[in-house]
């Protein structure tokens, strides 16, 4: 299930996520990985211009996340990603994002991949919340989701991005 069908499911969604996304990021952010494999769970990387495809990633534990792009005009803007999981490990949390709010390159592509984890909510946005400004959604024409990828749509997506958010569930050992 990519995301949920009818109103009263993505309402339900729409309040629960924002809350599990706030307990990952915070568990993440206080807490430094006991895993020897596992990367910080916040970095910052530069998303440069020039219509060439670049890709950054992160890892946690047996998850990851990659984020494929391509964008013109401008130059380097300083983004992040946050890897996060549930104190469980069922769920695995992936944020890319401009802190500043508003992208102003022109992105001509994107995709973000997370392996070892099924997306169950995703969801990318043209403008990221800051101050007082909230989280302006992308179309849902304008971008699809499978069960690993979140990518612009051909011909429908009108090249402005600022975030992208996604939870996903880790596969379950069975005793």
């Amino acid at each position: 299930m990519a995301a949920p069908s009818g109103r009263s499911g993505r309402l339900a969604l729409a309040a629960l996520v924002p809350a599990a996304l706030l307990c990952l990021a915070a568990r993440a952010a206080a807490e430094p990985s006991t895993d020897p494999g596992a990367a910080p769970s916040t970095a910052a990387f530069d998303v440069r211009p020039g219509g060439e495809v670049h890709s950054f990633s992160r890892s946690l534990g047996d998850q990851s996340c990659t984020f494929t792009y391509s964008a013109q005009g401008g130059t380097n803007e300083q983004w992040q990603m946050n890897v996060g999981a549930s104190d469980d490990n069922g769920l695995f949390s992936c944020s890319i994002w401009r802190p500043q709010g508003k992208s102003y390159l022109f992105f001509t592509q994107f995709k973000a991949e997370v392996k070892g984890a099924k997306i169950e909510y995703a969801m990318a946005y043209s403008q990221a919340a800051v101050g007082a400004q909230s989280d302006v959604p992308l179309k849902q024409e304008e971008f699809e989701i499978t069960e690993t990828t979140v990518s612009h749509r051909e011909g429908k997506f009108r090249f402005e991005l600022s975030k992208l958010v996604i939870v996903a569930k880790a596969p379950r050992d069975e005793l």
